[in-house]
Parts: structure tokens; C-alpha cells; sequence
């Protein structure tokens, strides 16, 4: 699950963004993904798409960097 916070501008008027998104990585990532800390700030690279029998969406990672 990741979680993201920010402050967008939209038609000029400042606004809270707040998402939580599942997010899946395989092989290599999933190792890489494992080791780092819980609450540690990062950007992802990847692709959207929902489970055969899904309704949510879920970031499928192919690519992450600390931030």
C-alpha cells in the first residue's frame, strides 16, 4: 500500500491532495522494496491497471527512487 500527500493548485485555489493506492512489485523491486523502511519517502515509476476480478486500481512498480 503506498500513500501519497501533497498541495496541488487547481483553478487557482490551492488544494490537500490525499491517496492510498495498492501497489504490487515482482522480483528484483520486491527485494529492493522489502528492505526499505516503513514511512520512508520515495518516487515510483510504473503502470496502472485493475485485478482480472478487481474493481480497485493498483500501481504495478517497475521502477523506485528515494526522493
Amino acid at each position: 500500500m503506498l500513500e501519497h500527500a501533497s498541495e496541488q493548485s487547481e483553478v487557482g485555489q490551492n488544494r490537500k491532495v490525499q491517496l492510498k493506492i495498492r501497489a504490487l512489485a515482482l522480483g528484483s523491486q520486491a527485494e529492493r522494496l522489502i528492505q526499505q523502511p516503513v514511512g520512508s519517502v520515495w518516487q515510483f515509476q510504473g503502470f496502472l491497471a485493475t485485478p482480472r476480478q478487481g474493481k480497485s486500481v493498483v500501481l504495478h512498480i517497475q521502477e523506485f527512487q528515494q526522493d
